[in-house]
């Protein structure tokens, strides 16, 4: 059922609610995302019970690391060693897993790993910005994996779109899987599998895409609700006459071997 409140009401929630970490539980309710079919935090508490020495690289929050090395329990591997490139994160999830005896290294998104050749049996990610796959490549032992979920093209361009207009086609061909298959297969790994899905999302008020574009700050640069007020009075008007915004986002996992 769609928020009676009025739009200043909602906007302004959506603009005081902290960004901080990856957790999405605020959106409960106002937003919705299907997940993957191969429910990725749950399948890395897996890898992390085989593994001796383990690298979550840009760990957000810390959240899915977290819930996998609950899930994981004492079999999860001894070392256990995170990265995070956005101040507020790092603090976050230095909260969240010194208690699991998991250091977390602050080292830009675009920086080399800050670690030695073959340190790490196991690589994982979900959703790194972009990834490096000489990087990724250089600090996993031979026969190591890289067990990652990244984002896929196009992905939420509908409401992307919404408020910068149409993209240009190169826009939509970005983070294609094909050549991402092909840029790990150029650093030398061979990749095992590789699945991608597309998923259906719904926002149920203008709140929560205000919410959700300062959180998720790529997605439309710069956001902020003073500069895109009329764009946001648009959608609220629109989820008031037709319901839910609809948008889908991309997603589709790795799974790495360095020979």
């Amino acid at each position: 059922m769609a928020d009676a409140r009025s739009f200043d009401e909602l906007v302004a929630e959506g603009a005081s609610v902290p960004t901080e970490g990856w957790d999405f539980s605020w959106f409960e309710g106002r937003a919705t995302e299907a997940r993957p079919s191969w429910g990725y935090a749950r399948s890395m508490a897996g890898r992390l019970a085989g593994a001796t020495a383990v690298l979550d690289v840009q760990t957000g929050g810390g959240e899915v690391l977290d819930f996998a090395l609950e899930a994981a329990g004492p079999d999860r591997a001894p070392l256990v060693v995170a990265t995070e490139g956005w101040e507020p994160n790092v603090a976050e999830a230095t909260r969240l897993l010194r208690p699991r005896g998991v250091p977390v290294v602050a080292s830009a998104d675009d920086a080399p790993l800050p670690f030695a050749d073959g340190a790490f049996d196991l690589v994982v990610s979900r959703h790194p910005v972009e990834p490096h796959w000489d990087e990724v490549a250089r600090v996993l032992a031979p026969g190591g994996t890289y067990f990652a979920q990244h984002v896929g093209p196009a992905s939420v361009f509908e409401l992307i779109e919404f408020f910068l207009g149409p993209l240009p086609e190169a826009g939509h061909r970005h983070r294609r899987p094909e050549r991402e298959r092909a840029d790990a297969e150029a650093a030398g790994l061979e990749v095992v599998e590789l699945r991608a899905e597309r998923l259906r999302m719904e926002f149920f008020d203008v709140g929560a895409v205000v919410h959700f574009l300062r959180k998720v700050v790529w997605m439309v640069p710069g956001f902020t609700v003073e500069a895109y007020r009329d764009r946001l009075r648009d959608l609220h008007e629109r989820i008031r006459a037709d319901g839910p915004f609809v948008a889908h986002s991309s997603r589709h996992l790795f799974d790495v071997r360095k020979p």
